[in-house]
Order: C-alpha cells, then structure tokens, then sequence
C-alpha cells in the first residue's frame, strides 16, 4: 500500500484509526479460550465488526510469540484474513525489530516477504544498519520508533545530545530523513499521543510523514490534542487504540461492543477531519 492508497482509504472511510489486535490470551472472553485458535477465532470477530470504520490493524507480536508455534500460526493466519478479507486496510506489524544490518535483513524479508505484511515497527537505537534493509522494500512502511508514549521514554528520548543540543528524538528523525532515506512515502515515525504538544515541534522536521499514534485512551492521550498539533493536509496521523476498544467486553457480545468503541472514535475523527478541511 503507498501513501495515495493509503490517504484514499482515510478520505473514503472518514477515519485514521488503526485497531491494535494486542490479543493478549489471559484477556480474550474466556467462553474462546477452550477453541483450537482462540486468537485467531477472536481477531476475525474483531476484525469483522471494526473493519468499516478502520484503515489499519495493528498486531504486536509479543502476545503470539508467547504461545510458541501455536501462536506464530495464529499470527501468520489473521494477516491472511486481513489481506484476503480487508485487501484494502493496512497490515502493521509491531515488533520493534532492531539489529545489525545481516540480521535486519532477514527480519525484513520475514516480515515483508514471507509473511507479507504492509509495514513494521523499528528500534533506531543501533543506527542505520537497524533501519535501511527495511527501506528499501518498495510500497512497503518503515516505522520508526521516535518518542514513545510510555513514562519511560524520558530515560532516552528526551535527553539532550551534547553534540548539536538535539533532543534524543528530534536528532533520529533528523537521521533517518536526512542521511538514511526515510521519506514521506517509505516509512512513518512513532510518536506517542502523550507528547501532543511536542508534535507541533516534530513536524518541523517531518512535515508530510505519516506519523503511528499510541497513547489513546486508556494512556490518557487525547485526540483532539494530537489533531490540533499533528495533522497536515494529507491527515498524515494513524492513529491505534487497542484496548479500549477489543476488551471493552469480554463476554458474548464483544464484537458489537469493540464495534460500537470502533465507530465512536471514527465519529471524532470525521469531526476532525472535517475540521480541517481534509475531507
């Protein structure tokens, strides 16, 4: 999927939302848990009910990978769903992959190849070698983690660099479109919606990046916030909500309740959509 397709999808369906599938075994209904595929069975009904109002899934691979193989299969099988069902919607992979560049290499042809996903998250922290192999991948997104949502980033991100007084994070997005190929149309930045004020400042230097908002919800984030200071003319936001909305029940009617969660916030984002003239 490249930007155009990618901006078409936001115009037709009035949204940015990106539904994270964090389909964390311990939280599914427990009626699904005695099920084969417990994780797929859950994700398809999710993914059924929030698809009309969704230009993005969102599955971080931390709550496969925790089943074994039995979860890889599980994970393989809801992209397949996606990308047959849902042709249309963007498929993120969240693994914040980061390494030298032989073994990024591989976690790219795994990713974009094999298993033949729209996009993935990156770790920068050891340089370029962790980014360019993903890069370069035509068509593909390259989601680079900038400043997270999480109390934490402060250990790092926000610390100032000696050298040219950069924050952490400002000096990455610097990096990575300036010297490591990054552009508008190849890759996004990560920047957590609890930062919203900060996103009037990183779009100085990435001012037509789409940009993966975490942070909504249950993080404490606020929409309008994260609006207000970060969409450009393009919307250039995709913005996740994860729990609130596939664990807003956990009984027999979750994926009524996950959709009706779903098409609220795609409400707010046709009001500011709207707003600002993108629509």
């Amino acid at each position: 999927m490249d930007y155009k397709q990618l901006f078409d999808q936001i115009h037709k369906k009035r949204s940015f939302l990106c539904v994270g599938l964090d389909s964390d075994i311990e939280k599914i209904p427990q009626f699904l848990r005695q099920n084969i595929h417990p994780i797929l069975d859950f994700n398809k009904a999710i993914i059924d009910a929030t698809a009309p109002y969704t230009v993005a899934y969102k599955l971080n691979t931390a709550f496969y990978e925790v089943l074994g193989y039995e979860g890889w299969i599980q994970l393989q099988s809801t992209i397949n769903y996606i990308s047959f069902t849902y042709p249309d919607i963007l498929i993120i992979i969240d693994s914040k992959r980061g390494d030298i560049g032989n073994t990024c290499n591989q976690y790219a042809k795994a990713f974009f190849e094999v298993m033949d996903v729209d996009a993935v998250t990156v770790n920068p922290y050891m340089g370029k070698d962790s980014v360019e192999p993903f890069l370069k991948y035509k068509d593909k997104w390259t989601i680079i983690l900038a400043l997270t949502s999480n109390n934490s980033s402060e250990d790092l991100q926000t610390l100032h660099l000696e050298e040219n007084g950069l924050l952490v994070f400002d000096h990455i997005l610097s990096l990575a479109t300036n010297e490591w190929g990054a552009t508008p149309e190849n890759s996004m930045f990560v920047v957590g919606a609890t930062h919203a004020e900060t996103l009037e400042f990183i779009r100085d230097i990435v001012p037509d990046h789409f940009l993966l908002i975490p942070g909504i919800g249950t993080q404490g984030g606020s929409l309008e916030d994260v609006a207000k200071y970060g969409i450009t003319r393009k919307c250039g936001l995709i913005v996740n909500n994860s729990r609130g909305i596939i664990f807003a029940s956990n009984e027999k009617d979750f994926p009524k309740v996950a959709r009706e969660k779903a098409e609220e916030m795609q409400k707010k984002m046709e009001i500011i959509l709207q707003k600002y003239g993108i629509i």
